[in-house]
């Protein structure tokens, strides 16, 4: 049995790859690629015939367009006006570099281009898109790769109050694809409800009313989309415990890192035994991190990884699963 489903996530591995051979050698480059501690973002002028006006929506032919500015614009900046604006590599490709370390989100990241601040292009077929079709990967390798476990007895409860009168009502979000029919939510007393589980993470999601696409109304954390409507913020965490051992005359012992945008007075720790102790929710993903004793910064002694954070500071390094 092991064997068996192995060997199918073999082949689904040797399929990627032979796609994204496939995809390089006829374009030159997908959307985005890795190079070391860096996210790679490549746009190429030959791999796109049109774009959309920002004012009139409408699509033209831009194949004879001088395209002296190139942005990025995604659910990674906030669909920033402006972008990240990329560096030109010659007559038709441009390019941006950043660290891994400026994505809080796992690596599924929706952006659009910004052409000379007023022209917008999706990006080309990207990895994920040509290979990523839930129906094919479930009947062909049996893998489910929906993150959200539909289960009465779940964790995660969404609750949408109200809308008695409704047909029917759905939950959609990064959990899923988005997938605006996979997820229907069952009519209960006072509402709509949904049971599930999700792995620790930060969740996007939305409700959806026969048909009308809206935000958890009683949810007061969301983010602008591309759509310039707001995404509901769902934050699953997983219970971290940070322990540092000695330092038993220290009067105090503050916890600090990204996760509480390194507030120096935020996070104190307990004196238990031998040790300072804090537990903390956190969500997936890397975290740095400092113990600050009697109002000197230190890194964990007891977690070998350690980063340089680019300004002459070294970190810890947590990872989050």
């Amino acid at each position: 049995m092991h064997f068996c489903l192995k060997n199918r996530v073999i082949s689904l591995l040797v399929l990627i790859f032979i796609d994204i051979m496939t995809a390089i050698g006829q374009t030159g480059n997908p959307a985005y690629h890795f190079e070391g501690d860096e996210v790679v973002f490549v746009f190429d002028i030959r791999e796109y015939q049109n774009a959309v006006d920002r004012e009139t929506s409408e699509y033209f032919d831009f194949s004879d367009l001088k395209i002296y500015d190139v942005a990025i614009s995604g659910n990674f900046n906030d669909w920033s006006e402006r972008g990240w604006r990329m560096k030109k590599k010659n007559d038709y490709s441009f390019e941006l570099r950043k660290k891994t370390a400026d994505f809080d989100d796992p690596v599924d990241w929706d952006f659009k281009y910004i052409i000379n601040g007023k022209h917008i292009i999706t990006q080309a077929l990207s990895f994920r898109d040509r290979f990523y079709d839930k129906i094919f990967l479930k009947e062909t390798f049996d893998l489910d790769v929906n993150q959200i476990k539909i289960n009465v007895q779940g964790s995660i409860r969404f609750f949408l109050a109200g809308y008695e009168n409704a047909n029917e009502v759905y939950l959609a979000g990064n959990f899923n694809e988005w997938d605006p029919k996979e997820v229907r939510m069952q009519k209960v007393p006072g509402g709509w409800q949904l049971k599930c589980d999700l792995p620790p993470a930060r969740y996007e999601y939305k409700f959806i009313v026969d048909d009308v696409w809206m935000h958890d109304p009683d949810n007061p954390i969301k983010k602008v989309n591309e759509h310039t409507t707001f995404n509901s913020i769902l934050d699953v965490t997983v219970p971290i415990t940070f322990n540092l051992k000695g330092y038993d005359s220290s009067r105090m012992v503050i916890l600090a890192g990204t996760f509480n945008d390194w507030d120096e007075k935020g996070i104190k720790m307990n004196r238990k035994d031998d040790r300072w102790e804090i537990t903390l929710p956190l969500v997936s993903g890397k975290h740095h991190y400092k113990f600050i004793v009697d109002g000197q910064w230190y890194v964990d002694p007891s977690n070998p990884i350690w980063e340089n954070d680019g300004k002459g500071n070294i970190n810890s390094v947590l990872f989050v699963r």
